[in-house]
């Protein structure tokens, strides 16, 4: 590079330099966090506060000394409170880049540990230990596969024993079990090819007939329901539904996919309706939402409130009894009000549901009673985000919860009351002690309430009445992972698909996700319900309730009973 261009490099670095330094002025001057503003006024050097503490050994300090010293400290809280967040912040990234398996206390340890321990040096790791239920399928695990029996080529039951020539031969309870497992498009086609005739005079054509069943639909109700659950259930959007089929050689354009689905709508919409009667009835309701993107939705307008512009898919998930069902609504209304619509449904004579959620009070159903229970694997939460920071601190809440996790799961089987009583025998002493750790923590000035973990141990003392609800109410549940789980749906969709392009798409799209997952929630196999449905939708429309996952096969052994024909 010649000296002509060297000189011209530097001109603009040091212009670059001189813009970077005014911005960084007009920043300082503009900013109206009086910290930052101190900080500008005096440039404090390490000078100046050596002399300040050399002249405290000797005389008074001054008003400016105190005033510097006030200034520095200040500073000193706010530089730590900002390392502390921003660490925090790095922690839930990498959280978000890399994952992280669970948020078990172990996990966090190890994690602390290998963050703090010199990176040059590695200890060496044991062997993990295959956990228990991730081997391989058994044939039991199988069932939805097509059964065949195989007798044996030579032998049968009563034949003498050709090895030892004494015995008698007799068959085993359990057969041998080979699987085999095969592939096919989603989609299936049959293509009939009817021989057609004309008369050489007359011209008239005879064409041959269908066989008989193939009945006069294109697309059969099992097609349905394969559309439905590979959309709503699996979160495949229909365009790479569409890729998939066209290089299978069965064509399935993403329009024909929707037009199919939402033009079944008559077979499912009278039981989804029957889901969100039966699910007001249940003794503990949980909700949530998460934001979802629809396209074409119109505005809401509400007389004396702002426009609302947020998008989101409320959760409902209700436990009635031996059953779950899971509801999800889409739109404008967070998941209190869709909560209040569903709970218009709920019988007079009932007592008030409990009510799962987390601390928002946008998941308060209005004018509704209900027994309010705060979700405690969010209060958890937020002491994990301040583990690297607060290791001991967090350390002992973690624990004490993990004691109360363990109790819980101890007390699987065992009624409502007696479920109460155990966790006000093993739980309650340890809450009632974290409780007042907490606040001895604020009290004695260990812990800032500014701080992270300071905001987490509020958050504990704010909510710790339906927090600790499980320690007063029979019945009531510890968290709310059961509505979290059902949620994936709908952000598995979103993840897929982006977005809704219209009001009646999104109301579709509830309609079968609540349908789906209840089915998983309850062990019932949807693809064959969504069948039975729609080859049924007569006696489904007139008495929905009939036809619910766990009671449906008792209505088609009364519709096969009377002899009905299917609908389709």
């Amino acid at each position: 590079m010649s000296k002509r261009s060297q000189h011209q490099a530097k001109k603009r670095r040091d212009r670059v330099k001189d813009k970077q330094q005014r911005r960084l002025k007009i920043k300082a001057k503009d900013s109206q966090d009086p910290k930052q503003d101190l900080l500008q006024a005096d440039q404090v050097s390490i000078d100046q506060l050596k002399a300040i503490i050399e002249r405290a050994h000797n005389e008074p300090l001054t008003d400016k000394d105190c005033q510097l010293l006030l200034s520095v400290s200040e500073t000193l809280c706010y530089v730590t409170d900002q390392l502390e967040k921003k660490s925090i912040s790095i922690a839930r990234l990498r959280k978000l880049l890399f994952g992280a398996s669970t948020e078990t206390l172990k996990n966090l340890e190890d994690q602390h540990a290998t963050d703090s321990q010199d990176p040059d040096k590695h200890s060496p790791t044991e062997p993990k230990t295959k956990a228990k239920g991730h081997g391989r399928n058994g044939a039991d695990d199988y069932t939805g596969a097509q059964k065949v029996n195989i007798p044996h080529e030579i032998f049968k039951p009563g034949d003498p024993c050709p090895d030892c020539l004494k015995g008698t031969l007799y068959e085993m309870a359990k057969p041998g079990k080979v699987v085999r497992v095969t592939g096919q498009a989603p989609l299936q086609a049959t293509v009939y090819k009817l021989q057609k005739l004309r008369c050489g005079l007359c011209s008239k054509i005879f064409t041959a007939k269908a066989p008989k069943g193939v009945g006069s639909e294109k697309y059969d109700a099992k097609s349905v329901s394969m559309m439905a659950m590979l959309k709503y259930g699996s979160g495949v959007p229909f365009n790479r539904l569409q890729r998939l089929q066209k290089t299978l050689g069965i064509p399935l354009s993403a329009s024909t996919q929707w037009e199919t689905l939402s033009q079944h709508e008559y077979a499912f919409g009278s039981v989804y309706q029957a889901f969100i009667v039966a699910a007001a009835q249940g003794k503990v309701i949980h909700n949530d939402d998460t934001t979802m993107r629809v396209l074409n939705l119109p505005d809401l307008n509400r007389p004396g409130k702002a426009d609302r512009t947020g998008v989101f898919t409320s959760g409902i998930v209700s436990v009635a009894d031996a059953h779950q069902i899971a509801l999800f609504f889409t739109g404008h209304q967070h998941a209190g009000e869709n909560l209040a619509d569903v709970l218009k449904h709920r019988a007079a004579e009932l007592t008030a549901p409990i009510q799962m959620s987390d601390g928002l009070s946008r998941n308060v159903p209005g004018e509704f009673e209900t027994l309010l229970a705060n979700c405690l694997a969010h209060g958890r939460r937020k002491f994990v985000d301040v583990f690297e920071a607060f290791p001991t601190e967090c350390h002992h809440v973690l624990d004490v919860l993990a004691q109360v996790y363990k109790n819980d799961t101890d007390t699987q089987g065992l009624s409502d009351t007696d479920r109460l009583n155990y966790h006000q025998q093993h739980s309650g002493p340890i809450m009632a002690e974290l409780k007042e750790w907490m606040q001895q923590q604020l009290d004695d000035h260990l812990v800032e309430p500014n701080s992270s973990l300071g905001e987490a141990i509020l958050y504990m003392q704010k909510h710790w009445e339906p927090l600790t609800l499980f320690l007063r109410q029979g019945g009531a549940p510890l968290d709310n992972n059961l509505c979290e789980r059902a949620l994936k749906k709908a952000i598995l969709h979103r993840k897929n698909a982006y977005y809704y392009k219209t009001a009646n798409g999104a109301r579709v799209g509830d309609m079968f996700m609540s349908l789906i997952h209840t089915c998983e929630l309850n062990a019932i196999n949807p693809f064959d319900y969504l069948t039975e449905l729609q080859e049924h939708a007569a006696a489904v429309a007139q008495c929905p309730d009939n036809w619910l996952p766990w009671n449906y096969q008792q209505a088609l052994s009364q519709e096969e009973a009377a002899g009905v024909v299917k609908t389709l």
